[in-house]
């Protein structure tokens, strides 16, 4: 009986840790492949190129023997495209995202380019989870994630998800997890600063900072009140963004 076929990429680039842990997780429920951008791309959502060529690279691999790594010079939404184009034998059964290196909860998901990639596999109909930690270190320990990446990417291989519906999980970090919680992604913001520095040539270059903003912070159903509480949380994303409920209210206004 043919394995499972499953697609690994991320955003911190093919070299960043948690990938790695991503796909020695998937090796134990089908064959991998992992395509993953050459450089990292955090924030680029669902960025595509579309004035520069793009290039593919295999890569030797010692860590997980049997799992196939390709580098792309390009987005991670880029990654999806070719992988499904150019570099897999067939169909992906399922594809994961991740191990991200920092949160993807309440309006990161927005931004994110890990899950970016996971709504590309979406809209065509590959069931797609992207994981992240909120710890951005290169360093960071993932072990007491695993137990429940395994679960989570078990269960999505063994019964799918509903069509047009993929999984954004997110853990916290520095802590024992006390379990998991499928919630929505909390109303926040970013308040954002732009840090100014000179460089040597005496010329002003900016660094974007900022913290992120719960605004809903007595709701007790949200990914960022579970992650305060040390809890895994499972946000159920469609890439389908049309906000159905208010069209009577739009057509009566401004029609």
């Amino acid at each position: 009986m043919e394995r499972p076929l499953i697609l690994i990429a991320n955003d911190d680039g093919i070299n960043a840790p948690g990938i790695h842990v991503l796909a020695g997780i998937a090796q134990q429920l089908g064959d991998v492949y992992v395509v993953a951008p050459a450089t990292a791309q955090s924030g680029m959502s669902s960025a595509m190129t579309v004035n520069t060529p793009l290039r593919i690279q295999e890569h030797a691999n010692s860590a997980e023997p049997g799992v196939r790594y390709f580098s792309v010079t390009g987005t991670p939404v880029d990654c999806i495209k070719l992988a499904m184009h150019h570099i897999l034998p067939r169909r992906p059964d399922m594809m994961l995202c991740g191990i991200n290196h920092g949160s993807n909860a309440g309006n990161n998901l927005i931004y994110s380019g890990t899950m970016g990639a996971v709504m590309e596999a979406c809209m065509v109909g590959i069931p797609a989870v992207g994981f992240s930690l909120m710890h951005h270190s290169m360093a960071a320990d993932f072990s007491r994630a695993v137990p429940y990446i395994e679960k989570i990417s078990r269960a999505v291989i063994e019964k799918g998800l509903p069509e047009g519906v993929c999984l954004n999980v997110n853990f916290p970090a520095k802590v024992e997890i006390e379990g998991l919680k499928v919630a929505r992604s909390a109303r926040s913001h970013w308040t954002e600063e732009y840090r100014e520095y000179t460089d040597p040539a005496g010329h002003p270059f900016y660094w974007l900072t900022g913290k992120q903003i719960n605004e809903e912070p007595d709701a007790t159903d949200t990914d960022l009140y579970w992650l305060g509480k040390n809890y895994a949380t499972i946000v159920p994303v469609t890439p389908d963004q049309t906000n159905t409920a208010i069209i009577p209210v739009i057509d009566e206004t401004i029609l």
